[in-house]
């Protein structure tokens, strides 16, 4: 074991946030690289004695060489497609040229890639494939050897793979589908890529060669929902494949149906039409393990969302970065008017007993109040081509600085004191929902809850003006509900306030 440690990018993402603790439990030291260092702190693995947190991102060379040195392999687990899923193409490959510079200039031992499968010169590869593809190529052009693993679809819970293939399967017991379903493909459990990934810094037979990694199973998808079906205990699902349902259409249908956005689907559902088997199996030659079967995955990935055990999830890699204005809230910000709707009521309760109620808000748990309005809000959303409510949240009563909340990002989570949220609905404008708990004595404290809006145009300030009295109930209702879950009485409220900041808080000037 090697004293320097382990680069990997993409920390907080679905493959990067469960790679870092596989290696710190194999004795590796790790740095985790993020765009968020408060994202990054809030992951279990934070505190662990071997892990080194670096803040930057691998579209900015200066943070990457920084975040490179002193390492001697680095795992490159970055995609574009949901921070950037206009241009991700663009970005990958820009990202992909700076990880060349910065392992260059470290002099890293090593560099292992976890991609797609894909013939390159099929001229109806997919884009998304074609990417990922071209970034191997990118990161092989440079002095230092690339593994490249060449992957299908990834099972496990909370992959965008499995979250599509479950909410199609589980809410659609008649499925009109385009032709290509019945393609083949070879899937392989996530827990398998974890092992193939750790074993490519154990083996040097592995430095700048190109494998594919597969599970035992090649089947089509139409028979993957099938096990899925039965494995969920649920009917076999009829299934009728049609010649006219496009990649487009496609992803519109599972934009509705599932959790995955239409920016993400449509190059999922593309790279659906490709046939997508491992042309050889090599690697399990070098690294021996035990593949698990298409079964056996769907059943543990269904097993960890029962047990509320899902490490990490494909949201997390979100891309949302806070507005300048939020953290201050500076009413007189010179980007714009922020406007601000708040509300305040005084319990007879401690700060725990509030805050283990107001954390565990939204998902199954709902919004204490109104509960059909946010899911009508969340249609909407949907239906104009945004998030919707997703999938609710990670855990019933846990969250983290980074984690997706029904249409909501979080920003901060400081315990017993705020939580803080990001709209990523689809508003004319820039929104945000603080929660705070202010101690007023012993069994006493004041519950806060506000809304902030920077409009974007006349859009935005006609959109707020709109939802205003909406809102004004809403929130009152909220605070109502949230006394009602905690259990304690209201002394006070709910009553309109208005924020008051120091001097100190309030932003510069824009010149």
């Amino acid at each position: 074991m090697r004293s320097e440690p382990v680069l990997v990018t993409g920390a907080t993402g679905y493959i990067g946030g469960r790679l870092i603790p596989h290696l710190l439990a194999a004795g590796y030291r790790v740095r985790a690289l993020g765009r968020s260092l408060s994202k990054l702190q809030c992951r279990p693995w934070a505190s662990h004695p071997a892990v080194e947190l670096a803040q930057g991102d691998v579209l900015d060379p200066a943070s990457l060489k920084q975040a490179t040195e002193g390492c001697w392999a680095a795992y490159y687990l970055v995609h574009s497609m949901m921070a950037a899923p206009d241009s991700y193409t663009t970005a990958d490959r820009t990202g992909a040229h700076n990880m060349v510079q910065a392992a260059t200039a470290a002099n890293l031992n090593r560099i292992i890639y976890l991609g797609g499968l894909g013939k390159p010169e099929d001229p109806h590869l997919s884009e998304h494939l074609r990417s990922r593809t071209e970034v191997a190529r990118i990161l092989q052009s440079g002095p230092v050897p690339v593994t490249f693993l060449r992957a299908a679809m990834i099972l496990g819970s909370g992959s965008a793979s499995f979250e599509i293939l479950r909410y199609l399967v589980d809410r659609l017991p008649v499925m009109i589908t385009p032709r290509w379903l019945r393609n083949p493909v070879q899937p392989i459990a996530v827990s398998n890529v974890l092992n193939y990934l750790q074993g490519c810094l154990e083996h040097d037979e592995v430095l700048g060669q190109t494998f594919d990694i597969g599970g035992p199973d090649i089947l089509s998808y139409q028979e993957l929902f099938n096990i899925y079906a039965k494995e969920a205990g649920l009917a076999r699902r009829l299934i009728i494949p049609v010649p006219v349902l496009t990649p487009g259409l496609s992803s519109w249908w599972i934009h509705l149906v599932t959790p995955v956005p239409a920016a993400i689907a449509r190059p999922l559902a593309e790279g659906l039409q490709n046939p997508v088997i491992c042309q050889e199996n090599r690697i399990r030659e070098i690294i021996p393990q035990k593949l698990l079967t298409c079964r056996e995955t769907i059943r543990l990935a269904l097993n960890k969302i029962k047990m509320q055990q899902v490490d990490t999830c494909w949201t997390d890699a979100s891309a949302s970065v806070p507005p300048e204005w939020v953290y201050c809230g500076d009413v007189n910000y010179a980007g714009g008017t922020i406007l601000e709707c708040g509300y305040r009521v005084t319990l007879r309760a401690t700060p725990a007993a509030v805050w283990q109620s107001l954390v565990s808000i939204g998902g199954e748990n709902g919004w204490y109040f109104g509960n059909i309005l946010w899911k009508v809000r969340g249609w909407i959303d949907r239906l104009i081509g945004g998030i919707g409510f997703r999938s609710g949240r990670r855990h019933p009563s846990e969250l983290y600085v980074g984690d997706a909340l029904d249409f909501w990002r979080v920003l901060q989570v400081e315990p017993e004191s705020r939580l803080l949220l990001l709209a990523e609905m689809k508003v004319p404008g820039e929104a945000i929902l603080e929660f705070a708990i202010i101690p007023l004595g012993p069994e006493l404290v004041e519950l806060r809850e506000l809304s902030r809006f920077l409009p974007r145009g006349l859009a935005g300030i006609i959109y707020w003006y709109s939802v205003y009295p909406l809102h004004q109930y809403v929130f009152k209702g909220m605070l109502r509900g949230l006394a009602d879950r905690i259990g304690r009485p209201i002394t006070a409220g709910p009553e309109r306030f208005t924020p008051t900041l120091p001097h100190a808080c309030r932003l510069p000037r824009k010149k």
